[in-house]
């Protein structure tokens, strides 16, 4: 017999790998299968295993729960409640930008200055979100080649892609060689915002790895327009200075 489950907490293949390891050593168990892109595990067994069993063997970090059978009749509230879970997953994202945001205005309230803000904003915008990579630089590669089209072909790329961001941040922020740090901004989000288009449009269910693996975040449509955002800031005011 063949049975799915859900399971939270993979973040990487390493972790599909401790995953599939980790089931296979159970007794009565003959073959596991992980899918990371959707957080499901096959599991085929010569009898019944019970979720409390199968969740013993694994590390704490990862929890597995049975697939519910779709009721058809409950569509609509299911859906509502995905959107009340993804907008408690993106949260702590909403929140980042909004103190950004913030931080921005107020560095150039007196006199107001656009394009003060913006460099403000893109200069925090880098930093602040490099920092949370930063946190976990063994896992974010592995978690950013998963959708990043340049990260996938060079996996050095996403070992240096948090430096890439820290570099540029300071650039913004100090104001030097800003040309030089808007193309390199267009060109490195550019990349990722298509890799992000693609996987928001084959409705895959991965994490996005915009803060690191610190905090786990679905890839939802606030990735792409975050990107977006820092995209139409580095071309307006590539604009201005042509």
């Amino acid at each position: 017999m063949t049975h799915t489950y859900n399971v939270s907490g993979m973040t990487c293949n390493n972790c599909k790998a401790s995953v599939e390891d980790s089931l296979s050593a159970i007794p009565d168990v003959e073959n596991v299968s992980v899918n990371l892109e959707a957080n499901t595990v096959k599991i085929k067994m010569t009898s019944h295993i019970e979720v409390e069993t199968l969740q013993s063997a694994l590390a704490d970090k990862y929890k597995i729960s049975e697939q519910k059978q779709t009721n058809v009749f409950a569509n609509s509230s299911k859906k509502e409640d995905e959107e009340k879970s993804d907008f408690r997953q993106l949260f702590p994202l909403f929140l980042i930008i909004g103190y950004i945001v913030v931080a921005s205005i107020l560095l150039n309230k007196n006199p107001w200055q656009p394009t003060a803000f913006m460099l403000d904003f893109m200069g925090l915008f880098y930093i602040v979100f490099s920092f949370f990579k930063l946190l976990d630089l063994k896992g974010f590669p592995e978690s950013f080649r998963m959708y990043d089209p340049l990260a996938k072909a060079v996996p050095a790329y996403g070992w240096v892609y948090p430096f890439i961001e820290v570099v540029l941040g300071l650039m913004f922020l100090m104001r030097y060689e800003i040309n030089i740090a808007l193309v390199v901004t267009l060109i490195v989000l550019g990349i990722t915002t298509i890799g992000v288009t693609k996987t928001l449009l084959s409705k895959k269910s991965i994490q996005c790895a915009c803060l690191g693996t610190a905090l786990k975040l679905p890839m939802t449509k606030a990735t792409f327009i975050e990107n977006s955002i820092m995209i139409v800031m580095a071309i307006i005011m590539l604009t201005n200075t042509i």
